[in-house]
């Protein structure tokens, strides 16, 4: 790859690969053939793993089983290699590999074409939690007979139980490590955990580093999980989750995430992983790269009150202007939005409120269009997961329909898409987070 003298107005940035780990599958095909036909990945959860969550039904990665077989299509040295590593990776580092392979491979940078010094990674995650499991042979060692815990025999007796590797499991950095290390991408590397916001965040800061000329191409993106034991305890402490009983009885799970809906009551917990690549335009040109989009902005903004409580819309509104401004467009240029549409009375109440402060100016309100409710809350993966349906929607020129919007909240009131149609040629991707970071991206229809 070439290093551009352009100034960074003229690097065009694109994106050429697209990887995921989803409830909806774990490839864009089968993403796509979902988002289409209107299938749900939220589904009844059962056996051990349901019965810790506060809630009967969630939206997990089935078809992904912390194997080898998992990471796609793998040359026979990396395979090895990611299988001997598999043991000091969480079940969201592994999903973060996986979606990076999976990038690289759908970009064609799987057997090299890149230049490592000049090819990077971000990327994004939650704050990751050790399983329970982790600390029980250790902690079973100093409990007495009356089932108390002695801390005095921690040090000696409880923490010689633990696993040596232990703590590289779940360090937050370890995904953009692994993912540096199996490629031997030797360019800029850099994590951020910022819940929800990670992945809009983490593309918005590698679109930075092409753009200053410190790199051609960038591997980033983000993993996370709400269905994790404590993440699941945490969401239910912090945030309304959808429970299994309605006014009408019990909810069906396909139902049960209804962003922007008078009836909805809680997000749905998920987990996943997403991942795009992003390359400067003649990197990929010269190449013959597919071209997915063309991401031309990104924003970022944290807003809270003097008692530190969140301003979830201010954060959204100022993150859309400053996309906006970034890109050099107008709220008339955009197509539809990819909302965070979290299904929870305030969050959708507040996205809503930014939405009209930002768009009240037009003569026809913009589409809106919210994934979560095909898939619920994936953490940190759910803005990637998101910005590849919206990538996927101005690729094939269809924007899918929002599911289970059925009676429009007069507290929200946005134009949401509730039928196929156009996509038009642009939209802003946006992500929120319960302590008010937002982000927000631009990416419109890549023409020469």
């Amino acid at each position: 790859m070439a290093n551009s003298s352009a100034s960074p107005a003229a690097r065009r940035v694109v994106i050429t690969g697209l990887g995921l780990i989803s409830p909806l599958g774990n490839t864009k095909e089968q993403l796509w053939d979902a988002l289409s036909t209107g299938r749900s990945g939220v589904t009844l959860i059962d056996g051990n793993r349901g019965s810790a969550l506060p809630t009967p039904f969630a939206a997990p990665c089935s078809e992904f089983n912390n194997d080898i077989d998992g990471f796609g299509p793998l040359p026979i040295e990396k395979k090895k290699a990611i299988r001997k590593a598999l043991k000091v990776m969480n079940r969201e580092c592994q999903m973060g590999v996986a979606a990076a392979e999976r990038g690289l491979a759908d970009a064609g940078l799987m057997d090299g074409g890149h230049n490592p010094e000049r090819t990077g990674v971000v990327f994004g995650t939650d704050y990751m939690l050790s399983e329970p499991d982790e600390f029980g042979s250790g902690i079973e060692t100093c409990t007495d007979a009356e089932r108390q815990f002695d801390f005095s025999k921690w040090g000696g007796q409880g923490m010689p139980k633990m696993t040596p590797l232990w703590l590289l499991k779940y360090l937050p950095n370890m995904p953009a490590s692994h993912i540096a290390i199996y490629n031997d991408l030797r360019g800029p590397n850099n994590s951020l955990t910022l819940r929800e916001a990670a992945g809009c965040t983490a593309v918005g800061e590698a679109l930075r580093v092409i753009q200053r000329g410190h790199a051609d191409a960038m591997i980033v993106g983000a993993t996370g999980t709400r269905i994790h034991t404590m993440k699941a305890i945490h969401a239910a402490l912090q945030e309304e989750v959808a429970g299994g009983i309605g006014p009408n009885g019990p909810i069906d799970p396909t139902e049960a995430s209804r962003p922007f809906d008078l009836n909805r009551n809680g997000a749905v917990l998920g987990e996943g992983a997403g991942v795009v690549v992003l390359e400067l335009l003649e990197t990929a040109q010269a190449r013959g790269a597919t071209i997915y989009a063309e991401l031309v902005g990104s924003g970022s903004s944290t807003a809270a009150d003097k008692n530190r409580v969140a301003l979830r819309d201010l954060a959204l509104a100022n993150a859309m202007r400053a996309a906006l401004r970034d890109a050099g467009a107008t709220p008339w240029a955009v197509g539809h939005i990819q909302a965070h549409g979290l299904s929870t009375r305030t969050c959708d109440e507040a996205e809503a409120r930014a939405i009209r402060d930002v768009f009240s100016g037009l003569d026809k309100p913009v589409p809106v269009s919210a994934p979560k409710s095909y898939f619920g809350n994936l953490g940190a993966g759910s803005g990637m997961v998101e910005l590849i349906s919206g990538v996927l929607a101005l690729h094939h020129g269809s924007l899918f329909a929002t599911k289970n919007f059925r009676t429009p909240d007069p507290a929200c009131p946005v134009n949401v898409v509730r039928e196929t149609q156009a996509t038009g040629d642009s939209f802003l991707k946006l992500s929120v987070t319960p302590q008010g970071q937002a982000a927000a991206l631009f990416v419109k229809r890549y023409a020469e």
